[in-house]
């Protein structure tokens, strides 16, 4: 297991690989997307907290996945199109992963052992949100139904923590 997720990589929208080093020092917010579900509409929320916040170090990073309800058929090329069309998104889209099971993506991994529920630690739904500090190592889990603007006294809390560096 990494010690953060700084350690870790994902494939972009795009099909190129990305280390997540590229975001050390950032406040993460992390959510795995569908475009075929209820909560799709948190899309214009993540967008908005993303345009609020980047410029004091958020990145929001969506993780399309295609596990619950079959909500997320499309390809990467279609979902980024349908994300931009529909929601105005800008922030960083990652291509379709696995949040659950064998296929699980290693960041996944990752932010579920650092933030399991009482119950254990697999994803439930679509558009679960972990807030990952600039330390990244902590992370804190929201559920699926807690709405982006919800996240705003954390995000701001997170923001306003000096990276351990700068001390």
């Amino acid at each position: 297991m990494s010690d953060t997720i700084f350690q870790l990589s994902a494939k972009t929208n795009d099909g190129n690989e990305s280390a997540l080093a590229n975001y050390e020092g950032k406040v993460l917010l992390v959510v795995n997307t569908a475009s075929k579900c209820g909560f799709t509409p948190q899309y214009k929320g993540l967008e908005e907290l993303y345009q609020k916040y980047k410029e004091k170090g958020l990145v929001v990073l969506g993780f399309p996945c295609d596990q619950f309800a079959h909500q997320e058929p499309a390809g990467d090329p279609e979902i980024a199109q349908f994300c931009q069309r529909n929601f105005g998104v800008s922030f960083p889209l990652m291509a379709k992963i696995e949040v659950n099971g064998p296929g699980t993506h290693p960041v996944y991994e990752f932010m579920k052992e650092r933030a399991p529920k009482l119950l254990g630690s697999r994803i439930k739904w679509n558009f679960t949100k972990f807030l990952v500090e600039r330390d990244g190592r902590t992370v804190r889990r929201f559920s699926p139904s807690t709405e982006p603007v919800k996240l705003e006294n954390d995000i701001e809390a997170a923001l306003a923590k000096v990276p351990a560096r700068s001390r």
